[in-house]
């Protein structure tokens, strides 16, 4: 499982450190595309065979499940980490998520986020607002 929030730079060529731990969750070889919100979503290939499998049986003549087929997997890229430790994030992905300088790199369950730093910082102000309104919505959860 994926947890926990860390900063790192990303370089001029769009490489990023990943921290050690996620390193070793994520294996050798896994998948990162556009996430919701203006992010990167990181998947260990494990856990994007999974997801794969999920959007496949969606329904191709719905045009809502099309589009967000058509979204997610074409910015889907394997990779793996280079010998510092670090991913190289593709262009398209890195204008997507407006990654420069300051990056926001979190765990999110079965899934590592990188975000902007400054977005992630909105982002999170704007829920931590709502934070006990949304936990009350979920109190099927037991939480």
């Amino acid at each position: 499982m994926f947890m926990g929030e860390y900063t790192h730079a990303i370089d001029e060529k769009g490489r990023l450190i990943i921290p050690s731990k996620f390193r070793e969750q994520l294996g050798d070889q896994f998948v990162v595309t556009r996430g919701m919100d203006q992010c990167v979503f990181v998947y260990p290939r494990s856990e994007w065979d999974l997801l794969e499998q999920k959007l496949k049986s969606l329904p191709f003549t719905k045009k809502d499940a099309r589009a967000f087929t058509r979204f997610f997997f074409s910015g889907a890229q394997e990779t793996s980490f280079d010998k510092q430790g670090r991913v190289n994030i593709p262009l398209p992905l890195r204008t997507y998520a407006n990654l420069e300088k300051e990056c926001a790199i979190i765990g999110v369950s079965r899934r590592v986020e990188i975000w902007n730093s400054s977005i992630w910082e909105a982002y999170f102000t704007e829920s931590e607002e709502s934070f006990s309104e949304i936990a009350e919505s979920m109190e099927d959860l037991d939480f």
